[in-house]
Order: structure tokens, then C-alpha cells, then sequence
């Protein structure tokens, strides 16, 4: 098969994204690109970012002549580091964490499978990101992990549970609970990507799972991702679309010393105590 160059693929001028289009010049069966282009900060993202994506995945949803789009980050060393770690620290991040494009939301309602292509680091809201894509294929530099306890994230519902249907339950709980870090070749044998390449072939192999996907009938194509959404949906509908009952159980999480602290330690480069506002408390009821 034939490609067409990359060109532009929508009217929409973004400013966090990257959003390109090329086909298949026998019979014009395309693909749709999305590239995170935060290379600086290793394609972290912000509610702006998230808005962009879903306006591109809307796009590609839409066109008829597309079957299937890509999700990637600029450049080898990430694929997404997550979060922007400057907009999570801002005051209004406890509006933004619950009122933000929900990332499942976004890739469940466009009709056409999405492989995350992960080069690098996909980490945190970069990992879930990933695992949340129909396919991953992954190149062998790729490193996946979670840091939610790390940072404290409080990440929860949807998120959380759905890893569980990727990699089994054990697996998830020591991936989210203990912020491990999985080399490429680890997470192809956990089942939490596809297909690994190396770096300089990647796009090569993901051009043939294009090519491959393109070759089936476009519309049983849509009805089975929507058949296996309509699933997640049902998760969905159990968690909730941010969170679960914790998330009520802890109301005041970003306000608390604990988040500031992780926070702090981060910019500051050191490692955080979490467990001295603990202590803390046990000392002041000793003296009650």
C-alpha cells in the first residue's frame, strides 16, 4: 500500500496539539494523527490540552474516510508525563480535576479505534491515557507507570478499575499502589500494550496495524468498538465519570497538608514526608 503525506486535519488552529491526516492513495481509507506537542515538559497536559484532543477525535469521528486515528507524543522521550504538574499545583485544580474532559469520555465517543503509539515515558495520566486507547503499541525505549501515592494524585473510579480489565486486578493494584516503573517488553507481557517495535521501525508497525484495520469493513469496525464501549460504559456508570464513593470520603484532599507537601517535595526535588502530618496528629492527642 501507498501513502499520501501528513497534511493538516481539521480547520482548528491548536495550540497544545498537533492534528494531521494522510490516506491510503488505492482506495483512500485514512488515518487520523493526534501528537501531544509538549516536548518540554514531556507532553504533559492541561484541561486546554484535553480540550483540543477531543475536538480532533470529534473531527475524526466524523470523517467518513477515516478509519482508524493514532495518539502519540512529540519527540522519543514521552509519550506523556501526565498531568502538568504546574497546572495540578494551582489553586483551581480541585475545579478543574472534576469538571475536566473526562480522558475515557473522550476516547470512548469517537467512533473509530485509537492506538496510543508510545515512545518513552507514559506515566500517570499519560499511562492511563495510553491503556485506555483500543491498541498500544509501544517502542522499546517505552517506560510505563503510575505515580498517583507518589504525588498525591487522587485519582480513582473509572481510571483505576478499567486497568484491572487490561492487566488483572493483582497486577493493577501493584502498578497503582506501588508506582513501579514496566519496561516495554514488561508491559507487552502483562497485556498492557500490543505489539512492541524498535524505535527507529515504530512507525513502520504501526502503519501495517493501520493497514490491516483499514482492510476490514469500516462500519463493523465502529459497531464493535461501540459494542466493547457500551461495556466500559457500564464500569463507567458504577464509578462514577471521575470518581467513587472515596472520592467523597476524602472531600477535602486537595486542600490537604498532604497534597501541598507532595507538591512542595516535587519542585523542591526531594523526597516528601507524608507521614509527618500523621504524626503530628497522634502527638497532639497524646496530650489531650
Amino acid at each position: 500500500m501507498t501513502w499520501t503525506a501528513w497534511e493538516k486535519g481539521s480547520p482548528h488552529d491548536f495550540a497544545h496539539i498537533i492534528y494531521e491526516k494522510k490516506w491510503i492513495k488505492e482506495n483512500g481509507a485514512g488515518v487520523a494523527r493526534i501528537t501531544i506537542n509538549k516536548p518540554q515538559k514531556l507532553n504533559a497536559f492541561t484541561n486546554e490540552g484535553l480540550r483540543e484532543m477531543m475536538l480532533a477525535f470529534e473531527n475524526a469521528s466524523h470523517d467518513r474516510m477515516i478509519g482508524v486515528a493514532t495518539l502519540q507524543g512529540m519527540g522519543d522521550r514521552a509519550f506523556s508525563s501526565g498531568g502538568d504538574v504546574e497546572w495540578e499545583s494551582d489553586e483551581n485544580y480541585r475545579q478543574n480535576f472534576y469538571y475536566m474532559v473526562p480522558v475515557q469520555k473522550m476516547l470512548r465517543l469517537c467512533r473509530k479505534p485509537i492506538i496510543a503509539v508510545v515512545r518513552g515515558y507514559a506515566i500517570g495520566g499519560g499511562n492511563h491515557l495510553a491503556y485506555s486507547c483500543d491498541f498500544t503499541i509501544a517502542a522499546d525505549n517505552a517506560i510505563f507507570g503510575q505515580n498517583g501515592p507518589r504525588i498525591g494524585s487522587p485519582a480513582d473510579g473509572y481510571y483505576v478499575a478499567y486497568l484491572t480489565r487490561v492487566i488483572g486486578a493483582k497486577r493493577a493494584r501493584e502498578m497503582w499502589m506501588l508506582c513501579r516503573r514496566y519496561t516495554a517488553q514488561q508491559a507487552l507481557d502483562m497485556g498492557l500494550c500490543n505489539a512492541v517495535a524498535p524505535l527507529d521501525k515504530l512507525d513502520a508497525e504501526v502503519d501495517k496495524w493501520c493497514e490491516e484495520i483499514l482492510a476490514m469493513n469500516p462500519q463493523c469496525i465502529e459497531i464493535l468498538k461501540a459494542t466493547f464501549d457500551a461495556e466500559l460504559a457500564q464500569l463507567e456508570g458504577a464509578a462514577g465519570p471521575q470518581g467513587t464513593w472515596s472520592s467523597l470520603m476524602y472531600p477535602n484532599h486537595f486542600g490537604s497538608p498532604d497534597v501541598a507537601e507532595a507538591q512542595k517535595a516535587f519542585f523542591e526535588k526531594r523526597k516528601p514526608d507524608f507521614w509527618q502530618f500523621r504524626r503530628a496528629e497522634v502527638e497532639a492527642a497524646k496530650k489531650k
